[in-house]
């Protein structure tokens, strides 16, 4: 059996997730697919608009075989990090042969050669970026100033476009990684990343996500079982409530500005701005809009509010990514993704977990002779089911009874 991998999101499943899902199984003569899927915060720093198991339902209607988590170290953080970890997880599976992912150009080569440069001339770049950095410019503006330089024949927007960053970083993770999947890109179809418009019934998840939130009709932009899916879970007030994000946020950071010390990337004193912003902000988009600098991103904002709300610490961030994913957390599979597994039984070089229960044990099994790496395997796992504890807490109704819901979901099948 011939399997793609796919790094995805699905906030929410849309048309042009079908599509991308159906070109790669067509591009890669593929006989099914693997998706590794941000659980509940994603890559720009922001909560999902529904739960991870909902998400999974969505993907699995429209024809995903098997959905894996990546661990929140790796989902929520900067383009090489998230390819990295989504990269490593498709690896460690064991069976996947190919990765196709969509891209602005629609063609591998050009972005295959920026990733080259990236891994050979990758120390010459991160110096060069750093000191554009330290002149107020941002990450994304600087690298591209850089490379520019180190190759003038480069297309501007080869580097300037969000999902040929993304693709551009599974190259270079592939890459390094020495991983044997081959790598496939599709033009991305429709509506841009960013667009909040709609063509030939296809939008961006955020402009599905926006019109959702205007209460305009979103039905023939999503396939219809996952439409169904995701209209009761609205319904039901399954999805996020950015104004408890607010209040969360806030009771974390109008505490005296040294408890946000030793966070993930708050540093150079920015706990002071962080606090500051607090004091005088009204909702989510206000407190981002008063921390916001030239050399910060909307992004990079989210994400450091993520890690204040999540409380995760610089050093035990620095140990998961330097390690990479330690375990496959499963979250849904078809009948052909039970297949997989099933093929991927004796391939795998990390362990699986399809019960957070029992996962000590599996881990602690599966690291019996390196009890380092199993102690790291549980952190990691742990920051996973605090992210799921305080989501619960996010949504228009909260859940109710126990909030561990990691332990009481089952794994999905279509």
């Amino acid at each position: 059996m011939r399997i793609v991998g796919l790094i995805t999101e699905y906030n929410p499943f849309h048309n042009g997730h079908r599509h991308h899902l159906r070109e790669s199984l067509r591009l890669t003569s593929a006989d099914a697919s693997v998706a590794v899927m941000s659980g509940h915060f994603l890559q720009r720093g922001e909560p999902a608009l529904v739960d991870k198991w909902l998400r999974t339902e969505m993907a699995l209607a429209a024809g995903v075989d098997l959905v894996l988590e990546l661990p929140f170290a790796f989902a929520c953080n900067s383009a090489p990090h998230f390819a990295m970890g989504a990269v490593q997880s498709l690896n460690a599976l064991g069976v996947v042969d190919a990765l196709c992912f969509g891209s602005e150009t629609g063609q591998i080569e050009p972005l295959q050669r920026i990733a080259d440069l990236l891994v050979s001339r990758g120390e010459d770049i991160a110096i060069a970026t750093a000191q554009r950095l330290r002149q107020g410019m941002n990450y994304p503006t600087a690298r591209a100033e850089v490379l520019a330089e180190l190759d003038p024949q480069l297309s501007p927007e080869l580097v300037a476009t969000p999902n040929n960053i993304l693709g551009i970083e599974y190259l270079r993770a592939l890459q390094t990684s020495a991983s044997p999947i081959e790598a496939y890109t599709l033009p991305r179809l429709g509506a841009g990343y960013h667009s909040t418009e709609v063509t030939a019934e296809i939008a961006s998840a955020t402009g599905i996500r926006k019109r959702l939130e205007e209460k305009t009709e979103v039905q023939k932009l999503i396939p219809d079982q996952s439409y169904a899916l995701l209209a009761e879970a609205m319904r039901a007030g399954r999805g996020l409530d950015t104004e408890k994000l607010f209040t969360l946020l806030q009771g974390k950071m109008l505490q005296e500005a040294e408890s946000l010390r030793g966070i993930y990337q708050v540093d150079d004193g920015l706990e002071r701005r962080l606090t500051d912003a607090a004091l005088t902000a009204e909702n989510y988009a206000g407190l981002i809009a008063a921390i916001k600098s030239r050399h910060w991103t909307m992004t990079r904002i989210q994400r450091i509010l993520s890690y204040v709300l999540l409380q995760v610490k610089a050093a035990e961030m620095r140990k998961f990514l330097a390690s990479g994913p330690l375990y496959l957390r499963l979250l849904g599979a078809t009948e052909r993704g039970q297949q997989i597994l099933a093929e991927a039984r004796a391939q795998r070089t990390v362990p699986m977990i399809t019960d957070p229960a029992r996962a000590k044990a599996i881990l602690r099994r599966a690291y019996r002779d390196q009890p380092g790496v199993a102690s790291l395997a549980e952190q990691m796992l742990a920051c996973d089911l605090r992210a799921t504890r305080l989501y619960s807490l996010l949504q228009v109704t909260p859940v109710t009874g126990h909030r561990n819901q990691d332990f009481f979901q089952s794994v999905r099948g279509a």
